[in-house]
Order: C-alpha cells, then structure tokens, then sequence
C-alpha cells in the first residue's frame, strides 16, 4: 500500500506529480497543498480529480473538510491540529474514508472504538516536507508501537510516513505497519514514474506475511 502526498516542488506542478506517480501504478493520492488558500486548493484538486478517477485511484484531501464535501473526493487525512475524526465522520458520512496522524501508540489506542480508517504514524526519519516536525520514530520505534497497537487488538491500517526512501522499505515492513506515504522521494527522483514503480514492487515482495 503506497500513498503519494503531494508537494510542491521547482521541478514540477502538483498536477504532473500526481500524473506521474499515477503512471508509475499508485492507486492513493493525499492532495496537501497546507499554505494554499481554498481557491488554490480547488483549482488544483479540479486538475487531478479526473485523472485520479481515469486510473481508479483514491483521493483524499489533507483537511478541508468541507471541500473534500463539496467536490465529492474519497475522504480526508486529518492532523492532529484539524478538525476532530468523529465530528469528520458526521459530517462526510460512513462511505468517507478517514485517516489520522499518529506519533505515539498512545495517540492510536485513544482511537479505539473511533470510526477511522488508517492512521499515518511517523515521522520515520527526518524529513523537510513538513514544519514542527514531532520526534523521529525509527524502526525501533515502529516496532514497539504496531506491538503494542496489536496488543490492545486495534487492527487499523499503519502506514509510515516521513522522510522514507526505497531502500527503507524492506526493513519499514518488517516492523508489522501496512504500507508507506512517500512525498519528497518521489518527486526528487531522477525519474518519478520509474521510481513508483520500484516503490510499489518493492512493496509487493515485502508484504507482513
């Protein structure tokens, strides 16, 4: 499982990222555009809306709630500063998918009994893409926290996320999450298509058995 957030860049629009990312075979788009107004935010979404339906691939948008309403995506993928998973859920409805920010285990077993759908649980390493940067994990860290998620029976979906590159992934999955949000890796990549194809089958052959 790959989830492509996107950001900005001086090499590319978000709109040919997510063409790209697309092409190379990522069925999971986080639209993230944190500094855009909502104007910004829909212009952009109104370009890749279609071309995320022509590929039959997710989604979702980073907060903006009411936009994710109004223009009729997948869902939401909600900070730990946006609006309430619960309150998000009443408003979009059971069919929405929901994801959450985790940092700690803590943070994912408040959400026991919570109606979301994955948890975005990081950051592994540092990474630049994002401001007020909570503390590194590391594998280690990944380890202990899906254990102990696991013990308390929460079965949600983790996915890592920050600052991860290919040659993480193999060890990233051993540590029990359920796939990787990439963002700066692929888009720094000498070829981005190619390189979300390497991500993806890399993945499949490193799949938790």
């Amino acid at each position: 499982m790959l989830m492509f957030i996107t950001h900005p860049s001086d090499r590319y629009s978000i709109a040919e990222e997510v063409q790209m990312v697309l092409e190379g075979g990522c069925k999971w788009i986080q639209l993230r555009m944190k500094d855009a107004s909502d104007e910004e935010f829909r212009q952009t979404a109104l370009d890749i809306i279609p071309m995320c339906k022509e590929n039959e691939a997710f989604l979702v948008f980073d907060d903006r709630v009411e936009l994710a309403m109004e223009m009729s995506v997948h869902g939401v993928h909600l900070g730990k500063n946006d609006m309430d998973p619960l309150q998000a859920r009443e408003i979009m409805g059971a069919e929405a998918i929901i994801g959450v920010t985790a940092n700690t285990a803590s943070d994912i077993t408040r959400l026991k009994g919570w109606d979301v759908d994955y948890v975005g649980l990081g950051p592994f390493r540092f990474t630049s893409t994002k401001s007020n940067l909570s503390p590194v994990i590391g594998l280690d860290g990944y380890r202990e926290i899906v254990n102990t998620v696991r013990s308390a029976d929460i079965l949600l979906p983790i996915v890592a996320i920050g600052g991860i590159t290919i040659e993480d992934i193999p060890s990233i999955m051993q540590t029990g999450v359920n796939g990787i949000a990439m963002s700066g890796a692929i888009i720094n990549a000498l070829d981005p298509v190619a390189y979300t194809r390497d991500v993806l089958k890399s993945l499949s052959e490193h799949k938790p058995k």
